[in-house]
């Protein structure tokens, strides 16, 4: 696999992602299945050239992209699309920057147009976000329920934006949410997993009967170890854009990102040792030949 850090910043070199699932398996959402259990954003980036590396340093398969003009066009009037191989990403657009169920359903439609025309399999895809306000860009839940539900039945596999709610989360997989992805923390905040109880009862609760329903944690991540930590709770996958983009180097935190969701992703897999109060020897105490207190 190719993997070395002095391609970093020139992104010369391109990741083959095809042993990333190794043990941890395949992440399947909607029917389609990814080697890659990490979805990156698009926005944010210094330059379309250096959002080109750190996509292909991530080892991604699916992009996210905010689907409103304004944030599709760039100052010098390039499109990000442009910018994109769309024949190696799956794109997930996105409904960022919608306050309102009416405006997510109809940016929505705008995206599956715009994917359809460019012939992308992310054309039936929607990451939806109707958010509550712009100071935390949390999900408003009544909101998100009903463009959820218009949304299915307009047939688009709906990849909900949720609080870390779990009774919330649930009401959007039973109105057909092909995903439900918590909130670790606020969007772009880098405070990592706030509330690791919530996580894992909206997992348990979403996964009730139905084990391979795909839980994506979604925003707040800030560095590797929040990706793992998220994947070792037994999330199916992360998505992240901040984290990486606003790096001191995106292309290298983009590589970090990676290697943190496979070995989280393997850690959860493999089942952790139970916590102990007290210390338990790696080595037999018969034949020691020192003394041993208290014996």
């Amino acid at each position: 696999m190719s993997d070395q850090l002095a391609s970093t910043r020139s992104g010369a070199v391109r990741v083959d992602v095809a042993a990333d699932a190794g043990a941890g398996g395949a992440l399947s959402i909607g029917g389609r299945r990814f080697a890659s259990r990490l979805i990156v954003g698009t926005g944010k980036y210094a330059s379309f050239e250096q959002m080109r590396s750190a996509l292909d340093r991530s080892g991604a398969e699916v992009v996210t992209v905010a689907v409103r003009r304004e944030r599709l066009i760039n100052a010098q009037g390039q499109s990000l699309l442009d910018a994109i191989d769309l024949s190696r990403y799956t794109i997930l657009p996105n409904t960022a920057g919608c306050f309102t169920a009416e405006d997510a359903v109809r940016v929505s439609r705008l995206g599956r147009e715009l994917l359809e025309q460019l012939g992308n399999p992310g054309s039936g895809w929607v990451k939806l976000e109707v958010l509550g306000d712009k100071k935390t860009l949390l999900p408003d839940p009544g909101g998100t329920l009903e463009a959820c539900k218009e949304l299915v039945k307009d047939g688009f596999q709906v990849l909900c934006y949720s609080s870390d709610d779990p009774i919330a989360a649930l009401r959007l997989k039973e109105a057909g949410a092909t995903s439900v992805m918590p909130a670790g923390s606020p969007i772009g905040s880098g405070q990592g997993v706030l509330n690791r109880n919530n996580i894992v009862l909206c997992l348990e609760l979403l996964k009730q009967g139905d084990a391979s329903y795909p839980v994506i944690v979604d925003a707040g991540v800030g560095s590797a170890s929040d990706t793992s930590i998220a994947m070792e709770l037994g999330a199916d996958g992360v998505l992240m854009n901040t984290a990486i983009a606003h790096a001191k180097d995106p292309v290298l935190m983009a590589s970090a990102m990676r290697h943190a969701c496979i070995a989280g992703r393997e850690s959860y897999v493999a089942g952790r040792i139970a916590k102990r109060l007290y210390a338990s020897a790696s080595s037999p105490w018969e034949g020691a030949i020192s003394y041993i207190p208290g014996e």
